[in-house]
């Protein structure tokens, strides 16, 4: 079991590539680590007894139960007996070959067994040259028995990794450095064929799969194959591009979290702005309404003391001259009341009446219509009213005191939308479906009713428009027309408002007016004041005032109208959502 014995085993592994029997090289790995890992004690032991002859060939390791075969080779009791289970045509021996008609009774050899026993007592395993990473998790040598050393390669041909002391023979020996060598890795049965027990060196790129030279040569022949190299390189570079993408993608995103934070802190920046601005507004139009108070009140108190002087002016110069005509009265009557015709006539004669200095008063008059500045004020008023309600109007929470329970009447909706169970949404199906064409429903026109309806007192209700470019929204007669194109206007029936092109804001009263909002609404609420004659729209996160019909003349019913307008290439796929009104108080 000499020289010899090793070349032989190699030369039975070097032909049977791919085979399944053990017997590979590593057993010479075995007799050089004895050789050149020995320690200081052991190399005095080596000097009586040559490690190396017993070193079972199929285990690779030390005896145990030795037993001999007529040919005298020398194997353990459990491992010769294993090979000869699995080789069921005849008994041969695993070294030199030599066939046994019968299989050989086996019996421990006592003397190999003693021996083996003290050779297995003075094996230590070599000095570890890196024994903190012994056990780290990394891929450990197979060849070290005790205190395991990580592995600095693995071979695909003997199916063992090894650390760099045992990996020696790989490095020296010419027919071992043809062995396929990779970087240390776990499961090396896993990166051979199934089929051809070859490694898998190769790529197959039709078939997305691992091959080996065999495959190659036959049912990937036609196929596009690389090394596992220049496929790991190429899908490196993919990922590597990838990876840049992501990295990219990663950038552009934290860019627009920057970008969002300054619009937040510009945000926070306008909106503290706009409160002192707001602030410092409406207290200046407070204190110039005050200024303006007391001004008219001393402008009125002046003209009426004004007038006063003029009146006891006008008064004065009356009572003159009324003080003169009397006095010619008085005259007149001295010489009526002389009944002596001669007198009389004498009198009449001698008299003298001088006609009173007067002026014509019939075109004086006193202007009482001067302090008439109701109408003006209430102008004023309205005008105010009507640009903060714009801003934000106070009187919203007010009207959603008054909030109803509105559902949808899917009796009245067109074809082609879609009604929900609860009739709180209403969406465009984009198709039409084959309904009853009852007297109440839409045929022509995207439009739907709700099922209750206003003929007096205060009504208000809240509808969801997020995520939509059209809709049409308001109320409309219980006698409209329902059939056919509509045209919506108050003439017709119909006090609404419309959204176009996402942004475009249009008050449908007969002529068009074109509405302007801050920013476009995500949700509407709709007030109706049935005495009143008036139909409000209200942005309910702004607090706004949209629009307001007002001086209507409502003669009978009202029902809320609603239209989600057509799907716009997708855009406007979103449904109208009839919302819970959320008073705060």
């Amino acid at each position: 079991m000499g020289g010899d014995w090793h070349s032989d085993v190699t030369t039975e592994r070097e032909t049977k590539k791919g085979g399944k029997e053990p017997l590979v090289s590593r057993v010479f790995y075995r007799s050089e680590r004895f050789r050149k890992t020995s320690t200081p004690d052991m190399a005095c032991a080596s000097s009586l007894i040559a490690e190396e002859n017993f070193l079972c060939s199929i285990c690779l390791d030390v005896f145990a139960k030795p037993v001999s075969i007529p040919c005298g080779h020398n194997f353990c009791f459990d491992c010769i007996t294993h090979y000869w289970d699995t080789n069921n045509t005849v008994a041969l021996c695993p070294l030199c070959k030599e066939e046994f008609y019968q299989r050989p009774t086996l019996r421990v050899n006592i003397f190999i067994a003693e021996m083996a026993a003290k050779v297995k007592k003075s094996i230590q395993e070599p000095f570890c040259p890196n024994p903190e990473q012994a056990g780290n998790g990394n891929v450990l040598c197979g060849i070290c028995t005790r205190l395991k050393v990580t592995a600095v390669k693995s071979c695909l041909v003997c199916f063992m990794s090894y650390c760099e002391t045992h990996l020696e023979p790989h490095q020296r020996i010419s027919a071992l450095k043809k062995h396929k060598l990779i970087n240390p890795v776990e499961n090396l049965e896993s990166r051979i064929c199934n089929k051809h027990d070859e490694p898998l060196e190769l790529f197959c790129r039709m078939d997305q799969m691992f091959v080996c030279e065999s495959c190659k040569d036959s049912d990937h022949k036609t196929h596009k194959i690389v090394s596992l190299e220049e496929e790991a390189q190429m899908r490196k570079a993919q990922l590597g591009k990838e990876r840049q993408d992501m990295d990219q993608m990663v950038e552009v995103r934290q860019q627009k979290i920057h970008e969002i934070q300054g619009s937040v802190e510009a945000s926070r920046n306008n909106a503290a702005e706009a409160l002192s601005y707001s602030m410092h507004v409406m207290t200046a139009v407070v204190h110039y309404i005050k200024r303006s108070q007391a001004e008219l009140t001393k402008v009125i108190h002046m003209q009426q003391e004004k007038t006063e002087t003029k009146t006891e002016c006008f008064i004065k110069e009356l009572e003159g001259e009324i003080m003169q005509i009397k006095q010619n009265n008085l005259k007149l009557n001295q010489v009526l009341l002389n009944n002596d015709a001669f007198v009389f006539l004498e009198n009449f004669l001698s008299l003298t009446i001088t006609p009173p200095k007067v002026k014509d008063w019939s075109d004086v008059t006193l202007n009482s219509d001067q302090f008439a500045v109701q109408g003006a004020l209430t102008k004023l008023e309205t005008t105010v009213t009507r640009e903060i309600k714009m801003l934000c109007d106070p009187d919203l929470k007010e009207m959603q005191r008054h909030a109803v329970d509105v559902t949808l009447d899917p009796d009245t909706a067109n074809p082609c939308l879609n009604v929900s169970e609860d009739g709180k949404q209403v969406t465009n199906a984009d198709r039409k479906r084959n309904l009853p064409n009852k007297p109440q429903r839409f045929d022509h026109v995207l439009n739907v009713l709700a099922k209750e309806g206003f003929s007096s007192g205060k009504s208000y209700y809240e509808v969801q428009v997020k995520d939509k470019t059209q809709w049409d929204l308001g109320v409309a007669n219980r006698s409209i027309n329902r059939k056919g194109d509509i045209r919506l206007s108050p003439k017709n029936g119909y006090w609404t408002i419309w959204l176009r092109k996402g942004n475009e804001f249009t008050a449908n009263t007969g002529s068009t007016i074109n509405l302007h909002v801050r920013e476009t609404p995500q949700k509407v609420g709709v007030f109706v004041d049935y005495e009143e004659g008036q139909v409000s729209f209200y942005d309910v996160d702004a607090r706004a005032c949209i629009f307001s019909f007002t001086g209507c003349n409502f003669t009978e019913e009202l029902f809320p109208f609603f239209s989600p307008c057509s799907i716009d290439g997708g855009k406007n796929s979103a449904p109208l959502i009839l919302t819970p009104v959320k008073y705060n108080s």
